[in-house]
């Protein structure tokens, strides 16, 4: 009888790639491996811990108490710890909890294999156990980060910037494509540097370029460029190929420059402003995607204000926002003073975010009456659930579509949109 193990994720989507090898590899030895089950019944439980800010560190903690008390209870026996919270806390954790039976980090997690077994599978180092639904995953291409901004603990966790081989990273891409996969999300924690550390240029429009001529990659989605030192042939890359999504995740953070200045983000006002323009000149249609920081040391209101008129102004199509938290050991940690208090900070965000709510509203209004390719993910009571090229899973608006005939899960749809919410589009196949 196998035996089985439980492995819990817990962050981004970069975490959830490691977490699907490690499925794999735990599969390939024997183990009937379980992801994010409702239902732990085995001996064993992984916990892949985030550690990027405050909430995600409570969140991870308070996982593994729960289950360091379930095995104090007996109902497991062992308890591992990966990721990157125990990258950067690994003795701390070992000292306050030690129910943990063993810690790995962001990169030595696949020791825990060979830990469990005497030979490791001959597993394939990109092979992996896809828990998204089948038809979309997330494909990352390089790991690390050489920006260092300011309030960013990533680089003391993760390292240097490591970009991925690009004939590795295409292989697995044909991989995934015969076993189903048609949609691939590109993720780094900088996708403009990637190459840089290989070959001193830019390597995203050729792997793009060449991922895009796969035959059965039909989307191909762009997520987390850098302002500063952006590849610009990406933009003809996505107007050479249909299947490269007219979409760019790029977290730009702030609009004020003594505030850029401050985050150490290389990039000014009028740099960022420039880029945008060029974007969308170059990419007509394009939905871009960013992030925006809120309470950052040296945030005054004058600063705001001119963050509110920035984004008024610059309408995204797509917009989050978050309120500064300190981190241990970064720079602003170190040099700032964190002086704007957290009521401030959280009426500042609510008030961005009011702001985003109107122009996310105006933007999906100007779908109605057009139509739309559509991918299903999943069918409801009432609706199939779907999106746009212009929607990344579980962070963009959805699809609504009417049930007026039976569709398949994981197929493309032409869609007319006939309803808009902020954050939904209600439509039709008709």
């Amino acid at each position: 009888m196998k035996k089985r193990i439980d492995v819990i994720t817990l962050g981004c989507s970069k975490n959830l790639v490691d977490s699907e090898r490690l499925l794999k590899r735990l599969r390939d030895s024997g183990f009937e491996a379980h992801h994010d089950s409702k239902d732990i019944k085995g001996d064993i439980v992984v916990i892949n811990t985030c550690g990027f800010i405050g909430d995600a560190k409570e969140e991870s903690v308070n996982t593994i108490l729960e289950y360091a008390d379930a095995k104090t209870k007996g109902k497991i026996k062992r308890l591992y710890v990966m990721g990157c919270l125990s990258e950067r806390y690994r003795e701390d954790l070992r000292k306050e909890i030690p129910e943990i039976d063993r810690l790995y980090g962001k990169f030595d997690w696949t020791n825990l294999v060979s830990d469990l077994v005497k030979e490791n599978p001959a597993t394939l180092p990109y092979d992996r156990v896809i828990t998204t639904p089948s038809h979309y995953t997330y494909l990352k291409i390089a790991e690390g980060c050489n920006r260092f901004c300011a309030f960013c603990a990533i680089p003391l966790i993760t390292g240097r910037y490591k970009s991925r081989d690009i004939d590795e990273i295409l292989d697995e891409v044909k991989l995934l494509v015969s076993e189903g996969v048609k949609e691939f999300n590109v993720i780094a924690q900088d996708l403009s540097y990637y190459g840089m550390d290989v070959k001193d240029k830019m390597m995203l429009p050729e792997l793009i370029d060449r991922m895009a001529e796969i035959k059965g990659a039909e989307w191909i989605r762009l997520h987390y460029a850098y302002p500063a030192q952006f590849p610009f042939e990406i933009l003809d890359v996505m107007n050479r190929h249909d299947n490269v999504c007219k979409y760019l995740d790029i977290a730009l953070q702030h609009i004020n420059d003594k505030v850029l200045s401050n985050m150490l983000r290389h990039v000014d006002s009028k740099q960022t402003i420039e880029l945008i323009r060029t974007i969308r000149e170059k990419v007509p249609g394009i939905h871009l995607r960013t992030t925006l920081m809120v309470g950052f040391p040296g945030e005054d209101e004058q600063a705001f204000e001119e963050l509110k008129e920035f984004v008024r102004e610059t309408k995204f199509e797509r917009m989050g926002a978050f309120a500064y938290c300190e981190e241990d050991d970064t720079y602003a940690a170190k040099h700032y003073n964190d002086s704007i208090s957290q009521a401030t900070k959280d009426a500042r965000l609510d008030e961005l975010m009011a702001i985003q709510e109107e122009i996310a509203l105006k933007s999906n209004q100007s779908k109605i009456g057009k139509t739309l390719k559509v991918i299903i993910d999943k069918e409801e009571p009432d609706y199939y659930v779907g999106r746009t090229e212009y929607d990344s899973p579980e962070v963009d608006p959805e699809v609504l579509v009417k049930k007026d005939k039976p569709l398949v899960i994981g197929e493309f749809y032409q869609a007319e949109i006939t309803e808009a919410l902020p954050y939904e589009l209600i439509a039709e196949v008709r």
